[in-house]
């Protein structure tokens, strides 16, 4: 017998993909939660993750700088320039147990909308 992962998605409209700034982040709110959301145009990717910092607890992720590390797309906090995955949200500055919760992204007619598994946002793990 085997089992699957059959987890439902809820995608929401988050905003249009012009209110999103180009190698930037904006705060999107689902219900009382704040999300992350990131463009890299000339990957013509999109990301999104938790907005909470889990070092410093901190609603700041939006804000955060973007980039790459060894190819892989990150975004360091503002205050303390943590580093994490936007692949899977791992912190890639140290080797702390903090990681952020990250979400699927779609575009659809210049609209851009975010995943929810099972109907509701989960903050990242923190040590």
């Amino acid at each position: 017998m085997s089992l699957s992962n059959t987890a439902t998605i809820t995608w929401f409209y988050a905003c249009k993909v012009e209110d999103v700034p180009a190698n930037g982040g904006v705060c999107v709110k689902y219900r009382d939660e704040q999300i992350a959301l990131y463009h890299f145009p000339r990957r013509g990717e999109w990301y999104a993750t938790q907005n909470l910092c889990p070092h410093r607890r901190q609603m700041a992720l939006s804000r955060g700088m973007t980039g790459t590390q060894e190819g892989e797309p990150k975004v360091a906090c503002p205050f303390h320039k943590k580093s994490f995955s936007l692949l899977d949200g791992r912190c890639l500055s140290d080797e702390t147990e903090c990681s952020l919760s990250v979400y699927p992204v779609k575009i659809e007619e210049d609209r851009v909308y975010i995943g929810i598994t099972g109907g509701g946002v989960h903050a990242g793990a923190m040590a």
